[in-house]
C-alpha cells in the first residue's frame, strides 16, 4: 500500500471519527436530557437507556452484532468491516462523551429537536460523506435492497416509524412528535452535507449563435462551456447545445449575455449539488488563458486559410 493510499485512508477514517464525535455530542447535549429519540439500533438503546440506565454505547454495539454478522454472510467481508469500524467508533463516542446530559444548554423541547437535528445531521452527513456507516437500520436496508429490490429510504423509514411508536407508547406523544421534527431536520442536513452546500446550476442553451454565446460566458463568466451535438426533431437542423456550470449569483448574467447575442435562444437551468473537474473547479485565470490562446489559434488557422487561397 502507497503512503498516498495511507494518507487517504487515515483522513477518511478520521473524518468518521469526527462525525460520529459531532453526532455523539449532539444527542448527549439535546436529546437524551429532552427524552428523545433517534433512528435506528441507537433509538432502541436510548429507549432502554431510559428504562434501565444501561449505557447507551454499549448497547447499540450489541445491538448491532446481529445484524453485522448478517451483513458478514450475505454483504461481504469488505462491506462489514467498515461498518464494523465505524459501529465502533460511534459506540465509544457515545459512552465518552455521556458526562454532557449534565450540560444540556436547552430546556426548549423545540429548539432541542432542531439543534440535535442540525448537529446529528452535521455528523452523519460528515460520516457518509467519508462512505463510512455508522451500522444499524442501515444494514437492514442495504440487506432488502439488495435481495428484495426495495429503496434503503423506504426501508429505513418504516423502521423508524415503528420505533416512534413504540416510544409513543412508552415515553408519550410530546417527545415522539419532537423526535420526529428533529429527525426531519437531521435528514435535511445530512442531505445537504453529502450532496454539497455549494449551489451550482446546470444551464443548457439551444441557439443558432452558440458559438457566440460560448465564447462570451468563456470571456465574461471565466466558466467551461462543452457543445453537445443536438438536432431539432421538427426541422431536422443540427446545432450545438452549450453546456456549462456556473454559480447561482451568475445565473442572471448568463441570461443577460444570452438574451443579448440570441433572444430566441432556449435555456434550461438545472440545480447541480456538485461539480468536479476542469472547466469548473480550476481558477477561472486558467481557463481564461486556455480560452485566449484557443483563440489566437483560430485566428492563426484563418489567416493561414486566406493565405491560401489567395
Amino acid at each position: 500500500m502507497t503512503t498516498r493510499m495511507l494518507c487517504h485512508r487515515g483522513l477518511r477514517y478520521a473524518g468518521i471519527t469526527l462525525g460520529c464525535l459531532i453526532a455523539s455530542c449532539s444527542i448527549n447535549l439535546f436529546l437524551v436530557p429532552s427524552h428523545m429519540l433517534t433512528g435506528g439500533a441507537t433509538g432502541i438503546a436510548i429507549i432502554v437507556y431510559y428504562l434501565t440506565g444501561l449505557p447507551i454505547g454499549l448497547q447499540t454495539f450489541a445491538y448491532n452484532i446481529p445484524l453485522l454478522a448478517a451483513a458478514w454472510r450475505l454483504m461481504g467481508r469488505r462491506y462489514t468491516i467498515d461498518i464494523i469500524i465505524g459501529t465502533g467508533i460511534f459506540s465509544a463516542c457515545l459512552d465518552a462523551t455521556r458526562f454532557l446530559n449534565a450540560y444540556a444548554p436547552l430546556n426548549d423541547y423545540m429548539l432541542a429537536a432542531i439543534f440535535g437535528g442540525v448537529f446529528n445531521g452535521l455528523g452523519y452527513g460528515l460520516v457518509f460523506r467519508m462512505n463510512g456507516s455508522t451500522g444499524g437500520f442501515d444494514i437492514i436496508g442495504a440487506i432488502v435492497k439488495k435481495y428484495y429490490s426495495l429503496g434503503m429510504g423506504s426501508v429505513i423509514f418504516g423502521f423508524n416509524c415503528v420505533l416512534m411508536c413504540i416510544a409513543a407508547f412508552l415515553l408519550g406523544v410530546a417527545p415522539a412528535m419532537f423526535t420526529m421534527i428533529c429527525m426531519y431536520v437531521n435528514g435535511t442536513i445530512t442531505d445537504k452535507v453529502v450532496a454539497g452546500f455549494q449551489r451550482r446550476k446546470a444551464v443548457l442553451i439551444v441557439s443558432d449563435q452558440a458559438q457566440a454565446i460560448a465564447d462570451v460566458i468563456l470571456s465574461e463568466l471565466s466558466r467551461g462551456v462543452t457543445f453537445l451535438h443536438g438536432q431539432g426533431a421538427f426541422t431536422r437542423k443540427e446545432k450545438d447545445v452549450i453546456l456549462a456550470v456556473v454559480n447561482l449569483t451568475q445565473i442572471a448574467k448568463v441570461k443577460l449575455l444570452t438574451h443579448a447575442i440570441d433572444p430566441t435562444a432556449f435555456m434550461l437551468i438545472i440545480s447541480a449539488n456538485e461539480v468536479e473537474g476542469p472547466g469548473f473547479s480550476q481558477p477561472g485565470k486558467r481557463i481564461l488563458d486556455r480560452f485566449d490562446a484557443r483563440r489566437d489559434e483560430v485566428h492563426a488557422e484563418e489567416l493561414k486559410e486566406t493565405r491560401t487561397r489567395r
